[in-house]
């Protein structure tokens, strides 16, 4: 079990910015698992890779085949109160699930 969290790398967010959307992301997603997905990720360490997305469309891209594929992800938009204008889309997050069925969606994107 793992998750995927996607990064636009186009928008230019600082460190701390990232971060927060990150963990947003991570935590969306999480929220929108099954129960029994949300047991075994966390009883097997919380598994989570940080990959880089080039743009908004690209994100909604991988979120559009994640909803194909039947897992659980999570768009998140910035609320525009620091770095970025209100709605801005920032970050995807995909999993926790099976690792090959996050690698089907995000396998072939680059690390953070």
């Amino acid at each position: 079990m793992k998750q995927a969290i996607v990064a636009r790398t186009d928008i230019g967010m600082g460190t701390g910015k990232l971060a927060a959307q990150v963990a947003h992301a991570s935590l969306s997603a999480y929220e929108n698992a099954g129960p029994d997905a949300q047991r075994e990720w966390k009883s097997g360490g919380q598994k989570k890779i940080v990959l880089k997305a080039s743009g908004e469309s690209e994100v909604f891209d991988l979120a559009e085949q994640a909803r194909r594929e039947g897992l659980p992800h999570a768009v998140i938009r910035d609320a525009g109160h620091t770095q970025l204008d209100p709605g801005t889309v920032t970050a995807l997050a995909v999993g926790p699930a099976n690792d090959a069925m996050v690698d089907k969606v995000t396998g072939d994107l680059s690390l953070f």
